[in-house]
């Protein structure tokens, strides 16, 4: 019997047609919640690869599963998302994203795939052609789930709220183990697994503070809303500083700020975008009160019109990688990558990125484990790291710089989707821990 390497070796497909297909998407990324061609492509795709695939579109928006019964076994479930960002590209690159699409606002904005999404869904898609073509050598079901909204941290909710795993509905089979992955800014050829905590909890908000504006040579007949929010960020810093214990892990981000664009005009309301990164529950809870305790003692301060208004954007929850899941794979993935810094990595470093991922798992109570996988040019990789300026010269995820390398990336994307899910398919795997 061959084992999962010899498996995915011989059956891997021609990459060059993946390498084409990655240039496509990533010169046409569409917004959260608009991947109505992305979607349509992952499903012609499917369809090319075999007509066994059962293909279930339009589920919590543009997000699809696909379905792949090859008789008794555990149902192994592995996910990729494809939207993109607001974000004007940079790269240079002869493929890049030109495109511009209206966001949840109406406002017209660039668009980029700067966080690789477009690598995961032609990974997955390449993952899908390898585990259809080596069905003799495994038994069990194959669930792909291409996702959307991941951005928004929303997607993953919304394809489980419309009947993911109803038989009433899509009628997805409930998987025994949820799997994926996502390609960071670490050297090309690199892939990495984590026990336990991997990525952080995210919460993001918008919040108004209300002032009263006018000509900007009248101040003292204005509540100047720019001054209560430029205190505002400054006195935010403060939270992580002074409220957070020096051995526990917080971001607090004032993304953006919005307040006019006329030199002489004061307008009425200030606008400020926060994000929030967080690794503890607790310290999740006393984050959040405190930032509203500030906003609303600074507008209290700037004797705003009224009280501040927040609305909540986004709600990501922690990504806990099961142990005994993650064992497995480390296993598997020991054997078919060389163990080295520059190929499989045991004990990545934690992320202080967010996932939705994980809802996939949570809501039917399953077990799952999320790897990383790098995307950085190793030649440029490489004389960073000699030159002490990988901080400054490795673009990061939702850089308009951003854009992985598509060799090795690509192949060892592609191989670590199936050797996960061979782990658990392959024949004679044995029982699925819990």
């Amino acid at each position: 019997m061959p084992s999962i390497s010899e498996i995915a070796n011989e059956h891997r497909p021609d990459l060059s047609k993946y390498e084409s297909l990655y240039k496509h998407f990533h010169a046409n990324p569409e917004l959260s919640n608009q991947e109505k061609e992305t979607a349509a492509r992952c499903v012609a795709e499917l369809e090319s690869i075999s007509p066994d695939f059962n293909i279930k579109p339009s589920i919590g928006g543009h997000g699809l599963a696909a379905t792949l019964a090859n008789g008794p076994g555990p149902t192994v479930l592995l996910r990729a998302d494809f939207d993109a960002l607001p974000i004007q590209e940079r790269t240079g690159l002869p493929y890049a994203s030109t495109k511009r699409m209206r966001d949840a606002d109406g406002a017209e904005k660039p668009v980029m795939h700067a966080c690789g999404h477009d690598m995961h869904t032609t990974c997955l898609l390449g993952a899908a052609e390898t585990l259809a073509a080596s069905r003799g050598e495994w038994s069990g079901t194959l669930v792909l789930v291409f996702q959307p909204a991941e951005e928004r941290g929303t997607g993953a909710q919304a394809m489980v709220d419309e009947g993911l795993y109803d038989p009433k509905r899509h009628g997805v089979p409930v998987p025994d183990v949820v799997l994926g992955a996502h390609v960071m800014p670490h050297r090309a050829g690199v892939i990495g697994t984590r026990k336990g905590l991997i990525m952080s909890a995210a919460d993001s908000m918008r919040v108004t503070m209300h002032g009263r504006g006018g000509h900007a040579s009248m101040p003292h007949r204005l509540v100047d809303p720019v001054v209560m929010a430029a205190s505002t960020v400054m006195r935010l810093q403060t939270i992580v500083s002074r409220e957070v214990d020096p051995y526990d892990t917080a971001v607090v981000t004032c993304a953006s700020i919005q307040a006019g664009d006329a030199e002489n005009v004061v307008i009425d309301d200030a606008r400020l975008a926060i994000d929030v990164r967080t690794t503890n529950p607790t310290t999740r809870k006393k984050t959040l009160a405190s930032i509203r305790r500030i906003v609303a003692a600074e507008a209290l301060a700037g004797n705003a019109v009224k009280d501040p208004t927040f609305q909540v954007t986004r709600s990501f929850p922690l990504t806990i990688n099961d142990a005994k899941i993650t064992e497995k794979l480390e296993s598997s993935f020991s054997a078919h990558f060389p163990t080295d810094r520059h190929h499989y990595v045991t004990s990545v470093s934690q992320l202080a990125g967010s996932e939705d991922f994980s809802i996939l798992a949570s809501a039917v109570e399953k077990p799952y484990s999320f790897f990383v996988y790098g995307g950085t040019d190793p030649e440029k990789w490489d004389q960073a790291e000699r030159e002490d300026r990988l901080m400054e010269d490795v673009p990061v995820n939702h850089s308009g710089l951003f854009a992985p390398v598509i060799q090795p990336t690509l192949k060892t994307g592609l191989d670590g989707y199936v050797i996960a899910a061979l782990t658990w398919l392959v024949k004679g795997s044995g029982e699925i821990p819990v």
